[in-house]
C-alpha cells in the first residue's frame, strides 16, 4: 500500500533525526500511517508502525503512549503475537523493563518461530533499560542462554539467525556468532543477508578477516535479497575489515563506494574520518 510505504520511511527518517527539522517528516508519517489504518483496519504492519511512531514521535508531533497501547491493542484483535511485542516495545522505550519483559514472553510463546519477535527480544536485552536491570553480566548470561533456546526454531529465516547471532556478538561470544551463521548458509530463505553479517561479524571482532571479505564481495556481486538497502553497509564493513588489515587505500575507497549509494550514511562517514585522522 502506498500510504503505508509513505509512511514507513518518514517515519524512519524523523526517527532517526528526532530533531525538530524532521518536523514535516513526523507530521508526514503520522498522517500516512493513521490513513493506512483507516483505508484497511487490518493491516498489521500499520498498526506496528502507527503504534511505535505514536511512542517515540510524541508531544508536538500528535504522539503519546496511550495513542501507542492503543495501537497495541488494535493490533493484537489482529496478530495476538505482534500485538504483544509492539506493548513490549513501547514499555520498553518508556524504560519499563520488569513490565515489558513478560510481554515478550507472550509473544515468544505464541509465535517462537517468528524472526521479528524473536529478532526484537534478543535486541530488547542488549539495550539500556536491560542492562539498567540486569547488569552487563547478567544481560550478556541471558543473551548466551536464550540464543540456542530460540535458534531451532528461526534456523531457517535469514533476519531470525541474524538476530542469533547479534545476541552472541554482543554477549562477546563472536566466534559463536560467526559459526551460527556459516552452519546455516545453506538452510536460510535470504543468504546473502547471512554473507552480509558475517562481514558484520569478522568486521566487528577482527576473527576471519579473509573469509569476512570474500562474503562481502558475493553480497556485492549478486542481488542481495530484500532490496538494495544493504549494499552501502557491505562496502562499509568491507572498509572496515580492509582498515584492520592495514589496506588503508582500498578501505578509503570502499567508505567512498558506500558513500556514493548513501551520503548519509553514518558507519561510512566515521570511517572516513578515522582514515583522515589516520593519515
Amino acid at each position: 500500500m502506498p500510504l503505508l510505504a509513505r509512511g514507513l520511511a518518514r517515519a524512519g527518517e524523523a526517527i532517526r533525526q528526532r530533531d525538530f527539522s524532521a518536523l514535516r517528516s513526523a507530521l508526514g508519517a503520522m498522517d500516512d500511517l493513521r490513513a493506512a489504518t483507516v483505508a484497511d483496519p487490518t493491516l498489521a504492519p500499520a498498526w506496528t508502525s502507527l503504534g511505535l511512531a505514536y511512542e517515540m514521535l510524541p508531544g508536538l508531533l500528535g504522539g503519546s503512549t496511550r495513542k501507542a497501547l492503543h495501537c497495541a491493542e488494535r493490533l493484537r484483535a489482529l496478530a495476538p503475537a505482534r500485538g504483544d511485542l509492539l506493548q513490549a516495545l513501547i514499555l520498553l522505550e518508556e524504560g519499563k523493563w520488569r513490565e515489558a519483559e513478560p510481554w515478550f514472553g507472550r509473544a515468544l510463546a505464541k509465535a517462537p518461530q517468528d524472526p521479528e519477535v524473536v529478532g526484537q527480544w534478543l535486541d530488547a536485552l542488549d539495550r539500556k533499560p536491560a542492562k539498567k536491570a540486569l547488569g552487563e553480566a547478567g544481560k550478556n548470561a541471558r543473551l548466551l542462554a536464550e540464543a540456542p533456546r530460540l535458534l531451532p526454531g528461526v534456523r531457517t529465516r535469514a533476519r531470525g539467525v541474524i538476530a542469533v547471532s547479534d545476541a552472541y556478538l554482543h554477549a562477546g561470544q563472536p566466534e559463536i556468532a560467526w559459526n551460527v551463521l556459516h552452519d546455516h548458509l545453506g538452510l536460510v530463505d535470504a543468504p546473502s543477508l547471512l554473507r552480509l553479517q558475517l562481514g558484520k561479524v569478522a568486521a566487528a571482532s577482527g576473527l576471519h578477516r579473509p573469509e569476512g571479505l570474500l562474503a562481502l564481495d558475493q553480497v556485492l556481486r549478486e542481488p542481495l535479497e530484500g532490496g538494495s538497502g544493504g549494499y552501502p553497509s557491505a562496502w562499509w564493513r568491507k572498509g572496515q575489515i580492509l582498515l584492520g588489515l592495514g589496506r588503508k587505500e582500498e578501505a578509503r575507497r570502499a567508505a567512498q563506494e558506500a558513500l556514493k549509494l548513501d551520503p548519509r550514511h553514518r558507519g561510512a562517514r566515521e570511517l572516513m574520518d578515522a582514515l583522515r585522522q589516520d593519515g
